[in-house]
């Protein structure tokens, strides 16, 4: 499942302070290549379920906690471990360039 962030508060709950790396999906309604990107991030949520937490921010909706993670494009995929940012991702990208960056921080 992918949980839709709704403010600071939630970003702090759902990805700081996650016990499993969390993917934050920053985009917004308006952008073609993030809306593509949604199905991608539903099927790896799917396949990652429990070793992998998942969110989107919508960065109109949000944009402080945008603004803070220096999000100057979107779709950006902002991968968070122990409430840190470990990876970035900027633009649209294959399942399988997701899943290697998935699969290398979870053997890390």
């Amino acid at each position: 499942m992918v949980q839709a962030i709704t403010g600071e508060e939630n970003f702090q709950h759902a990805v700081l302070e996650s016990q499993v790396p969390v993917l934050v999906d920053f985009w917004a309604q308006w952008c073609a290549p993030c809306l593509a990107a949604a199905p991608i991030v539903e099927e790896l949520a799917r396949e990652f379920e429990g070793k992998v937490g998942f969110a989107k921010v919508n960065v109109e909706e949000n944009s402080s906690i945008a603004a803070k993670y220096g999000i100057a494009a979107i779709p950006t995929l902002l991968l968070f471990k122990k409430g840190e940012p470990a990876q970035q991702l900027v633009g649209l990208k294959s399942k399988k360039d997701l899943k290697k960056m998935l699969d290398a921080v979870l053997t890390e």
